[in-house]
């Protein structure tokens, strides 16, 4: 059985400079059967042995925005095993400024079957009253390499940057590879109905500009970022983005003129993407690109632990640009949602500098982070700054 854990309550200084994580209750969650987790405004680590469950507490956060969490899993892999009915709840109680909100998240069992269920304060919520209730960024070990991985990854990780600044991002992308996987159903057919594959063509180049300028306007946003940063632990890095779709918005006069050579792209393409049997142009075939700047080479040539050290630029830069104002909630008066920053072994193939670099930029963020490592000692830098939680099977305990 897990027992409460908690520290004392925070100052009112903190809650007036945070957004936080107060409190984290699992249910039925992977392997923790009952976890009631309570946190100060400050970083909170979470070490243990491999397979306690640290990566699965971070993952539950992670369900409290909107999208299927940091492991991408389905609904039915996260309820523990064993259990009769395979459901689980994840709650958390969020502090922003003096204001409040409960997020709930669960697998709920209905006529047609199971399904996910979203509450804000106890009201039923769709993905965008997630995203505008909390923002999330967050970095596991499958980033360890990411510029040496594929492309597919690299869009992944760029379109989860954007999603966490514009929540409207996910929807254009949905909307677009449904009108893409439709155009592609079209051209199978012997004699496809002309009409409606340019009406398909028009809605897939649509969503294409509105998808490929937020990832152009996010790069460009962190390169700012990045380049205003004086030189530290954590590397400067030289970011583009590659392909023929990019170039070719890049170059265009305006929105409206780049959607229409973009359908006339799509329109002279059909026979070669006919034959290919998938679209040969378009923002899926993008590729996020970086030079590490102290070196110049390639990212991808890189080690692994710059390469991860250069992922964490990315998620810094971009969780102080979230904290910059970037906000829907700024006419409420209440602090908006500042980044809520997961870290999964984020300490791993860094040194000691680096580790105590880590330690002072997560300080400085207005919004909360949580990490994950295997000794207590990766995280001695933060001090008494941080909330400590000893993790091991079956059990979460509050260590000072």
């Amino acid at each position: 059985m897990n027992p409460t854990v908690s520290v004392p309550e925070p100052s009112p200084e903190a809650r007036a400079d945070k957004a936080f994580v107060r409190r984290l209750n699992l249910t039925q969650f992977r392997n923790h059967a009952r976890l009631d987790i309570e946190a100060d405004a400050g970083p909170v680590c979470l070490f243990g042995p491999n397979g306690a469950g640290k990566t699965n507490i971070l993952e539950a956060l992670s369900l409290l925005g909107p999208g299927r969490g940091l492991r991408g899993a389905d609904l039915d892999e996260m309820a523990r095993q064993g259990e009769d009915g395979g459901l689980f709840a994840v709650a958390g109680l969020f502090q922003l400024g003096s204001e409040s909100r409960r997020i709930g998240v669960g697998l709920e069992r209905t006529a047609q079957g199971q399904r996910r269920v979203a509450r804000i304060d106890g009201k039923d919520a769709g993905p965008k009253d997630l995203a505008e209730t909390v923002r999330l960024l967050w970095l596991t070990p499958a980033y360890d390499r990411l510029f040496a991985g594929p492309a597919g990854e690299r869009r992944r990780f760029l379109d989860r940057l954007v999603f966490a600044i514009a929540p409207e991002h996910g929807q254009q992308a949905a909307l677009y590879d449904k009108a893409m996987r439709e155009r592609t159903r079209l051209l199978e057919e012997p004699n496809p109905d002309q009409r409606w594959l340019s009406l398909v063509e028009a809605e897939a180049a649509a969503a294409a500009i509105a998808l490929g300028q937020a990832r152009l306007e996010a790069v460009d946003a962190l390169q700012s970022e990045i380049s205003q940063r004086p030189d530290g632990a954590f590397p400067k890095a030289g970011l583009a983005l590659e392909g023929w779709f990019e170039s070719s918005l890049r170059q265009a006069q305006n929105a409206a003129s780049a959607e229409a050579d973009f359908i006339r792209h799509l329109h002279d393409c059909r026979p070669r993407d006919r034959a290919a049997g998938r679209a040969l142009d378009g923002p899926h075939r993008c590729d996020l690109t970086a030079i590490h700047t102290p070196s110049g080479m390639p990212a991808q040539k890189c080690s692994t632990g710059e390469q991860k050290a250069l992922v964490v630029t990315l998620i810094l830069a971009q969780a102080r640009r979230i904290a910059s104002g970037l906000s829907t909630a700024k006419s409420t008066g209440v602090p908006g949602p500042n980044p809520l920053v997961l870290l999964d072994e984020a300490a791993a193939h860094f040194d000691p500098s680096r580790r105590a670099a880590l330690c002072e930029e997560l300080l400085a963020l207005p919004g909360q982070a949580w990490l994950t490592g295997t000794d207590r000692n990766l995280f001695e830098d933060f001090g008494s700054r941080a909330s400590l939680f000893d993790v091991s099977p079956g059990q979460v305990r509050a260590v000072q």
